[in-house]
């Protein structure tokens, strides 16, 4: 039955039996034949065909769209079963936006190894824009990234939490005794953002077009050189993901960032491509997601 179900699907996605029948490589009158043969051990009409030409029945177009699933799911899992009987280790390669600091994210990756101890995971750090490239040239199953653009239907969207933004700043700094800092008092404190070299004029436009930052801009290669900058005095780091005020010891101070009179907001999703629904995707997203279900949770 997945054959002639392929059948079925090259016939729709032509529009044409003979164009199908020529991607298929059999004749015509067989890729007919196989389509009958379907909807005879269906028990119902997949087309309704008018001299050369047909249309989907209701079914049809029912069956169609759940068929794609079915056979992207099928074929992923053949594949994931070929690297296991030829002793290839499953990987899977997560996304990780750079400057993204999650807890739970930490608890997912090590409730997922321990229910998977065969899969090895291999976490790739990168901006926005870099785990969208990997994610869409196939080099990352599935990242964590923040929305900068219009969900694409090509993709799963799974929105984790929507995070209120904050600043870290030296202990020390007058303005970390505030409870609240706006973007347009921030404009004489230098801005420090992570970032490659390569991200760094990306980075840049986003914080000042979007975030509406005014001031000087610093890099640093990871999260942990930009908080060494912070505790030298050199400016301020914009943090995502936290959405909790924070003191670390009393070198660090958190404080929450608004504009205006609000706080700046961010959703932070987790993507990956539909046809890569695979069982080890869909399985550390549900575990993500329980996890950060549950700190909201916690949070009320």
């Amino acid at each position: 039955m997945l054959r002639q179900i392929k059948y079925f699907q090259a016939v729709v996605r032509n529009n044409s039996f003979s164009e199908a029948a020529e991607e298929c490589h059999i004749s015509q009158s067989a890729i007919s034949q196989q389509i009958k043969a379907l909807e005879t051990e269906l028990g119902f009409p997949l087309l309704e065909r008018k001299n050369r030409k047909f249309v989907l029945t209701p079914a049809g177009e029912h069956f169609y769209k759940k068929s794609l699933v079915l056979i992207a799911d099928y074929e992923q899992m053949c594949r994931e079963a070929a690297k296991i009987a030829h002793g290839e280790a499953a990987v899977l390669k997560i996304g990780y936006l750079r400057s993204y600091n999650s807890p739970e994210v930490h608890q997912a990756l090590d409730e997922f190894s321990a229910k998977y101890p065969d899969i090895s995971v291999q976490l790739l750090y990168g901006n926005h824009e870099e785990l969208f490239t990997l994610l869409r040239t196939g080099g990352a199953d599935l990242v964590l990234n923040d929305q900068r653009r219009a969900f694409s239907d090509e993709y799963v969207n799974l929105i984790l939490a929507t995070g209120r933004m904050y600043i870290e700043l030296a202990a020390r700094n007058p303005v970390a005794t505030l409870s609240s800092v706006t973007v347009q008092e921030l404009k004489n404190i230098p801005c420090i953002l992570v970032a490659s070299k390569e991200q760094q004029a990306i980075e840049k436009e986003f914080y000042q077009t979007i975030i509406g930052i005014q001031g000087e801009i610093l890099y640093a290669e990871n999260l942990e050189e930009a908080r060494m900058m912070v505790i030298s005095g050199q400016g301020f780091l914009p943090v995502e993901g936290s959405s909790q005020a924070m003191t670390f010891g009393a070198s660090i101070r958190r404080v929450p960032l608004c504009r205006g009179e609000e706080q700046i907001t961010r959703n932070y999703c987790l993507f990956w491509k539909k046809d890569n629904s695979g069982y080890y995707v869909e399985a550390f997203s549900d575990i993500l997601r329980s996890k950060f279900e549950s700190s909201t949770g916690d949070a009320l």
